[in-house]
């Protein structure tokens, strides 16, 4: 299996810690999310239009608006893991509130001698990542330690033993100071070395327990233009908000009854935060080359996005005779703060190719019967770029950089296709979907993706409509709980399932 970093960590300061690739999929690797009528649809709306999420996939959709409306989304998220980690299985679930399309559009007819029959504004929020879970799995390993990073990282900068008890305050400083790692010493008491008193010849029991909250939203303004009810062009301005908090434990026990082994268990508790806002484009057409047919295109920029993490670390270590029990915070090591961060990461962009057709396609949409559309998506995962806020900060600077290669390296573009279609029976309307998304991992050892199955009904009378809709998702996907570069890495495979509900309520006005 190719190496999945070639740098993992650098010297840790009270300011500075790790970025690692995950932090860029989290901003790339989503399914859909819109209003009710996109979720049931399985998330097609790269050439179909009307509907306010469009603004958020292909803004000429908002073209074929000619009236106001005001939309509201609400909705539940149902979480359940599995895992299953060195031949042990465990599961975990966790549900939440949460939101898709919201906002308004105003659609107007345009002046005599103008090329555009009709235009339309929206202004919208939507959230494009739910980031509420619970990932837990545990397992046997005699092959490695969660230890032996930080034997790694100090090994690699030939830190000395003060460099070792101070520069590394959210690692390896609190394991030498909790006697987790110590040194190997000559005869003459110099320093040889270091050394985990993690027995891996006996093994070790590992968990991990890691809480997530928060979500990826973004805010659209989007402005299209209707060219005699044939061609559609728009384009939004977007504003992503990002908030992430993970509250993670991660532990180590002995496997053996042995009380004289020097060691009987270790925690390492971490609480991070990551917040951040940016701003980017989305471009779109929508082509009708017959009545019946749609054709779209749409093309999403990089979003450049200001972030700043914050950090607080501890480790508790029980040696046994050797030290007995220690512990150790960053807090203690860093004046009670947390360590900051500041830096941009630029996501991938990312194209999609779309085609609808609509039954009875003519311009009162009110005796519309069916339509059937699908979408192709690419997205380039491995584009994402780290930046660092402070261009004086030559450490900073190279390590990002460092980390963006490996973005390059571990990640790789990859297709998504999404398929829906609705009934129309008056004013009831039922729908049907389903979308598959590919693996974002250059790896072929790294099994991911996700298949979405989507049902939904709407209501549409006398300028108010309500959609309802079901989305089922089942994710595939790989979990670590800590990298190394010495020894092959060992993860969690996940197969679990995502329940998406949303109801969208709607008014003409």
């Amino acid at each position: 299996m190719k190496k999945l970093y070639t740098l993992i960590f650098i010297v840790y300061t009270t300011s500075i810690f790790a970025q690692t690739p995950d932090e860029a999929l989290r901003t790339a690797w989503f399914h859909f999310n819109g209003s009710a009528r996109n979720m049931a649809t399985g998330g097609v709306m790269g050439s179909l239009g009307g509907d306010i999420t469009a603004a958020h996939v292909n803004p000429a959709g908002i073209g074929l608006f000619k009236t106001r409306e005001f939309i509201l989304s609400p909705g539940m998220n149902f979480n359940k893991n599995q895992f299953n980690y060195r031949g042990k299985d465990t599961s975990s679930q966790k549900n939440n509130f949460n939101y898709g399309t919201i906002g308004f559009v105003i659609g107007t007819s345009s002046v005599d001698n103008s090329k555009f029959t009709s235009s339309a504004f929206s202004l919208s929020v939507n959230q494009m990542a739910n980031y509420n879970n619970n990932t837990q799995f545990k397992g046997f390993n005699n092959q490695s330690s969660f230890t032996e990073q930080y034997l790694e990282e100090i090994t690699r900068d030939n830190a000395d033993t003060n460099a070792v008890l101070n520069n590394y305050i959210f690692g390896s400083s609190l394991a030498i100071r909790t006697f987790l790692i110590d040194t190997i010493r000559g005869a003459a008491g110099q320093v040889l070395g270091y050394q985990s008193l993690v027995p891996l010849s006996t093994g070790v029991n590992q968990e991990y327990n890691s809480n997530t909250r928060g979500g990826y939203h973004e805010i659209a303004m989007a402005l299209a233009g209707n060219m005699k009810d044939k061609l559609y062009i728009g384009g939004s301005m977007t504003i992503p908000i990002i908030s992430y908090k993970r509250t993670l434990t991660y532990s180590e026990t002995d496997a053996t009854t042995n009380s004289n082994n020097d060691f009987k268990s270790f925690t390492y508790q971490e609480n991070f935060s990551s917040k951040g806002w940016g701003i980017g484009a989305k471009f779109g057409m929508i082509y009708k080359p017959q009545d019946y047919w749609r054709i779209g295109f749409a093309l999403h920029t990089p979003q450049i996005i200001s972030m700043t993490d914050q950090i607080s670390t501890s480790i508790t270590a029980n040696t046994e005779g050797y030290a007995g029990i220690k512990t150790e915070s960053s807090d203690n090591l860093n004046s009670g703060k947390a360590g900051i961060r500041n830096y941009s990461i630029l996501t991938p962009w990312r194209a999609i190719a779309s085609a609808s057709y609509v039954f009875r396609e003519i311009n009162d949409t009110r005796k519309q019967r069916a339509f059937i559309s699908a979408d192709i998506e690419y997205v380039n995962y491995r584009g994402a770029k780290f930046y660092t806020a402070d261009e004086l900060d030559v450490v900073s600077k190279n390590y990002l950089k460092m980390v963006s290669d490996e973005v390059k390296d571990y990640y790789k573009g990859n297709l998504n296709f999404r398929l829906g279609g609705e009934l129309k029976f008056n004013v009831f309307m039922f729908r049907l979907g389903g979308a598959f998304y590919g693996s974002p991992y250059a790896a072929s050892e790294l099994q991911a993706n996700k298949i979405i199955a989507t049902a939904g009904v709407g209501y549409r009378n006398k300028g108010m409509f309500i959609d309802l809709s079901y989305a089922h998702c089942m994710n595939k996907d790989a979990v670590f709980a800590y990298r190394l570069n010495d020894k092959p890495n060992t993860f969690a495979e996940q197969k679990g399932t995502l329940g998406n509900a949303m109801m969208t309520i709607g008014f003409k006005f």
